[in-house]
């Protein structure tokens, strides 16, 4: 059209009269279901204006996309990541398998006296009998021990015996006869070789693991402001030094009180803590697993009455037997794991990173293999047998957190759907967190919520620093499983948001709210 025609037409529409626009342009959401429109509110919000979101939610039974937003993007999981892991060791391994622990002595019992030493072969037990509770469970903190840091409230430690199994043990190897071991006491760790695990709380990947490899120190106020405060070891051990200086602070005050390595198996905790306040934990990271769990079991038997000439400070000076020569040797005490499936509830509840880092080697020994690159590999076959189109993403740590873990809403809906088509699903839907009951997901909605307990999913939150500003950014927030909707429903769905510049003091606590109100607008209007 030539510009005069152009002039004319503009001059001929500002001439009509104003009631041709009386109801101004056309709405471009007044189609829109309102399913769409409110989650679409909250993308648009000013926070998250340089922010990515990606949003795949699917009839569980049809398989019809109910909502969808980038659904085949790439985006950082954080501990979404853990489904995948979780997934493919369910698959490896089976609901019901159980961890076998033995100890064997190399040498001959004469009147009481093991001529020779003791060897417990570590396998991958992720607890050791360390979270068993009187109903025969794992016990979790919905705020785990593992989370602690210098300001945190709500940390704790469960009310069962981090020792069980090792305790086990050794009341096996008394009765099996042993009164006196004259040689040495010995920790087969060779099971799978020894790697470093992704996301915080203890990273060393060994196959074994005795109270997640922590000491925890208990910290509690004194009587009065200025007292030093008391404090507790669990387990209590000889094998890290620990030199603890806490004092009670007002109650208007913040609990502060910081962990520091000073030096192998050496820590200072330091800080305050406000009268009236309920206790503290804090943790300190064990750096030599075998010799800490060398050192506790060397303990236990003494309590158990068996005299061990070895020195529990001191290295082992005796050679472990050649692999695969055990069958040789004479078996004197077995500890036997609870399921599988209540260590994949732990894992997914609290988010551990320790339990889901080690699940790919543990993988890998299913399949003869020993390192952390085979088990991720054979993942990945597990993972396309359950119809994740592998191929699409990529993984690189059991527990996320890693540079190279990216995966789309709609591989993490395949993972969620494969998985609802076995037998097992029962048992890894019951170890996914509750919308605000328990987990990750306790405190994500109000206890009003409509979609409260209606929600069973997988958390994440991957945060780092913008140095610019001296305030943290989050990388990830997500949320992946399964709901019922109002309507009886069951959905199948994916939450992602990625890089969302923090205000000051923020730590994605907003944007689990965000996501937890996104779970209550599709359990309120999913059709």
């Amino acid at each position: 059209m030539d510009t005069p025609y152009r002039i004319l037409l503009y001059s001929m529409l500002l001439l009509l009269p104003s009631a041709t626009f009386a109801d101004g342009p056309p709405d471009k959401k007044q189609d829109i279901s309102p399913l769409v429109s409110k989650i679409e509110g909250v993308f648009e919000r000013p926070e998250y204006r340089h922010a990515r979101w990606g949003v795949l939610a699917v009839d569980a039974a049809t398989g019809k996309t109910v909502y969808a937003h980038n659904p085949d993007q790439l985006f950082a999981p954080a501990s979404v990541t853990k489904l995948y892991s979780c997934a493919a060791a369910l698959v490896a391994l089976g609901a019901d398998h159980r961890f076998e622990t033995p100890v064997y002595r190399r040498g001959a019992i004469t009147k009481g006296r093991l001529d020779g030493d003791l060897i417990l072969v570590a396998s991958g037990d992720l607890t050791m009998g360390g979270r068993t509770d009187k109903a025969n469970k794992m016990a979790f903190a919905n705020d785990d021990h593992i989370y602690s840091s210098p300001g945190k409230k709500t940390t704790a430690v469960t009310p069962t015996n981090p020792l069980a199994g090792l305790e086990d043990l050794a009341r096996q190897v008394q009765g099996a006869g042993i009164k006196r071991i004259s040689g040495d006491v010995l920790i087969d760790t060779r099971l799978f070789e020894q790697a470093n695990g992704s996301g915080s709380g203890p990273g060393l990947l060994t196959p074994i693991v005795v109270n997640d490899n922590v000491v925890d120190v208990i910290v509690r106020p004194g009587d009065k402001v200025g007292e030093s405060a008391t404090f507790a070891l669990r387990p209590a051990t000889d094998f890290l030094q620990i030199d603890v200086q806490v004092k009670t602070a007002s109650n208007k005050d913040q609990p502060q009180i910081h962990v520091r390595r000073v030096g192998p198996q050496r820590f200072t905790v330091r800080g305050v803590i406000p009268i009236g306040s309920a206790p503290q934990v804090r943790i300190c990271m064990v750096d030599d697993p075998a010799g800490f769990a060398r050192a506790l079991f060397i303990d236990l038997l003494r309590k158990q009455g068996v005299e061990v000439a070895a020195s529990a400070l001191k290295a082992p000076t005796a050679e472990l037997p050649e692999k695969g020569s055990y069958e040789k040797l004479q078996r004197v005490a077995l500890h036997r794991s609870l399921p599988l499936s209540e260590a994949l509830k732990v894992t997914l509840k609290v988010s551990h990173n320790l339990y889901a880092s080690t699940l790919p080697l543990l993988v890998a020994v299913k399949h003869d293999k020993r390192t952390l690159r085979e088990g991720m590999r054979q993942q990945g076959r597990i993972l396309s047998d359950l119809g994740v189109d592998v191929k699409g993403i990529s993984l690189e740590s059991g527990a996320g957190g890693g540079d190279g873990d990216k995966v789309s809403p709609l591989a993490t809906v395949q993972l969620l759907q494969g998985l609802r088509k076995r037998p097992d699903w029962a048992s890894f839907d019951a170890a996914l967190p509750i919308l605000g009951v328990d987990g990750t997901l306790s405190e994500a909605v109000e206890k009003d919520s409509p979609a409260r307990g209606k929600v069973r999913g997988k958390t994440g939150t991957y945060t780092d620093i913008n140095l610019l500003l001296g305030r943290a950014h989050l990388r990830a927030k997500s949320l992946a499983g399964v709901m019922t909707t109002a309507k009886g429903k069951t959905l199948v769905f994916t939450i992602f948001v990625n890089d969302v510049p923090l205000p000051p003091g923020g730590s994605g606590t907003r944007e689990g709210k965000a996501i937890g109100q996104l779970c209550e607008i599709l359990y309120q209007h999913a059709p």
